[in-house]
């Protein structure tokens, strides 16, 4: 019983741990970007926004992302900027914005600021939250 008490804390551990490095990789990615969103050019003082990183061929970018980016902005108008970056454009600013894998969506508050990232393929529902704003 002691045996499978020490395993069962050994994998609790283990689990706590990994989850531990998920939110720090994440911080600290955010961290990295914020000190890098001046370098996106084009952004509307206080409005919040959206930053994708894609690729031409990323096909969940194309048959997904880019579908669910267009409805978010035509549910919240002028209230959200859309900005999509090509890392095979801007490979700099993809290495420098931590971006592994495409796609990759950062949220920006009013002030460009990054407060969420999104690797992979982000709802509409999923956005609107991480905007804090009604459709």
């Amino acid at each position: 019983m002691t045996a499978l008490f020490a395993r069962s804390l050994y994998a609790l551990l283990i689990i706590g741990g990994c989850i531990a490095a998920y939110f720090a990789v994440r911080s600290y990615v955010l961290w990295r970007a914020g000190r890098q969103s001046g370098s996106l050019g084009g952004l509307l003082p206080g409005i919040p926004g959206v930053v994708l990183f894609t690729t031409p061929d990323c096909a969940a970018c194309k048959a997904v992302q880019k579908p669910v980016l267009a409805e978010l902005k035509s549910r919240l108008a002028a209230r959200v900027q859309i900005i999509e970056i090509d890392a095979t454009v801007r490979p700099d600013l993809a290495r420098t914005w931590s971006v592994l894998s495409v796609p990759t969506t950062f949220v920006l508050d009013s002030e460009g600021r990054p407060v969420h990232v999104n690797h992979g393929v982000a709802s509409v529902r999923k956005l609107l939250d991480q905007l804090r704003l009604k459709a």
